[in-house]
């Protein structure tokens, strides 16, 4: 049995195991971060799935319901800045509106601005559903993030952000 503080090799480790042993000559050092970080992010995906599961949304359903509700009263984007806002293409965010629309999440509205334009709006149904759901989200969320020290979830997020900002260059 292992020590309980005896480090522990995780998924990356035996990788960069495999690497070291097939090719010595090259240094593997950044397969570890990026590697990890990839596979948190597909463990968080499907962590993240199974609370939003419980309100029968998707990610992406989620995400745009948060992005209207997050823009504040009326809840209420353009198109284009909703798929600027979650990176998505046109035709992706077109498919995903009428879904939207048919599940009675949202409603579209003529621009006040340019009547050649419509506007996305959160339904009362869809504000309801996003107000419960981001709730339990957050519960979720933090019950993911328990088991780490406030100290090690400080600087996880400091690092976090200056790879961001080094990224979004």
């Amino acid at each position: 049995m292992n020590d309980q503080n005896e480090y522990q090799q995780d998924a990356v480790d035996r990788i960069l195991a495999q690497w070291q042993r097939e090719r010595p000559d090259l240094d593997c050092s950044p397969m570890g971060p990026i590697g990890r970080l990839k596979r948190c992010a597909v463990l968080l995906e499907q962590l993240l799935e199974s609370a939003f599961e419980r309100f029968d949304l998707s990610t992406w359903e989620f995400d745009m319901l948060a992005t209207l509700r997050r823009a504040g009263a009326p809840y209420c984007l353009s198109p284009t800045d909703l798929f600027s806002t979650l990176m998505v293409t046109s035709g992706t965010m077109t498919h995903r509106l009428k879904r939207l629309e048919t599940r009675g999440f949202i409603t579209r509205q003529i621009n006040p601005v340019d009547a050649r334009s419509m506007l996305v709006q959160l339904s009362s149904e869809g504000l309801e559903l996003i107000d419960r759901a981001v709730e339990q989200h957050l519960e979720n969320e933090r019950h993911i993030l328990a088991g780490l020290p406030a100290d090690t979830l400080a600087v996880l997020d400091s690092s976090l952000t200056a790879l961001l900002r080094v990224l979004e260059k």
